[in-house]
């Protein structure tokens, strides 16, 4: 009779391969479209994460159901490095993101961000050349900006406005240069205006595709929708942490029940 433990790891794994499928389908999708380096930054670890789920998962349906030692082991051990390295992620993630906050502006509906307000690390992610081209192209082709200037607000709906954090860093220059609002994404600099104490201000540009995008207030808002994302994450990570566990138990109960099979064969008589 085969056990339950080997039953449970063979149907957890079968669901985990159809799952697989549609994300090594993504991934392969995106290849083929790929046009923009934010497309072309996707498609490697969603690849990636099609092709190891495929071939863990079956190891895990033919260790399990086949009753197969020497693939089962190769699973658990993958798996128990999946929940090593997903505890360390989990914990990281929290302790990153545990600085950084908006600031309040006085007579604004949105807040504002700086970039030392969060921790190095991520400083130096976004303040590396290469990695901020790839985010540049995804905030230019995720059409941010542009869809903040659709509104067409006037002065008192704008500065009421609940801007994100992207919108208020790069879509707008920031409160303290003082510009003149024209509409949400072109503002008028004061004649001979030139400020030292703020190089954002003099970073900002009219031109739809530059905006404040090289800002660092822009960059201090992509921390700060990466630091909402990923706590997002860790706690979703906490559960799926769990259910590793669980389907790691399963599979060491499968693993004993396959090495005492073939310690001990069982006898089948000859009719």
């Amino acid at each position: 009779m085969v056990r339950c433990s080997n039953n449970m790891i063979g149907v957890l794994n079968i669901i985990t391969f159809v799952l697989s499928i549609p994300i090594l389908s993504a991934g392969i999708w995106l290849g083929r479209r790929a046009t923009t380096d934010c497309e072309k930054f996707l498609q490697g670890p969603v690849i990636a994460l099609g092709v190891f789920l495929l071939l863990v998962s079956l190891a895990g349906v033919v260790g399990g159901c086949c009753r197969n030692s020497c693939l089962l082991w190769l699973y658990l051990f993958v798996m128990f490095i999946l929940i090593v390295l997903l505890f360390c992620f989990t914990v990281f993630a929290f302790v990153v993101t545990n600085k950084g906050a908006g600031e309040v502006v006085s007579g604004r509906g949105f807040k504002e961000y700086r970039l030392g307000d969060y921790s190095n690390w991520l400083q130096k992610r976004v303040e590396n050349n290469k990695n901020w081209k790839r985010i540049k192209s995804c905030l230019q082709d995720g059409k941010v900006c542009q869809s903040l200037q659709q509104k067409n607000q006037t002065w008192e709906q704008f500065i009421n406005d609940n801007l994100s954090p992207i919108q208020s860093g790069c879509c707008k220059p920031p409160t303290a240069c003082n510009f003149i609002y024209v509409n949400e994404t072109f503002w008028t600099k004061p004649i001979g205006y030139n400020s030292s104490d703020f190089p954002d201000c003099n970073t900002w540009q009219n031109d739809q595709s530059m905006l404040c995008y090289d800002c660092q207030s822009c960059k201090a808002g992509v921390l700060a929708n990466i630091k909402n994302d990923w706590k997002k994450v860790a706690v979703v990570n906490i559960i799926f942490l769990v259910f590793l566990i669980v389907v790691y138990s399963v599979g060491c109960c499968a693993f004993r029940n396959n090495r005492q099979d073939n310690a001990h064969p069982r006898y089948k008589p000859y009719p």
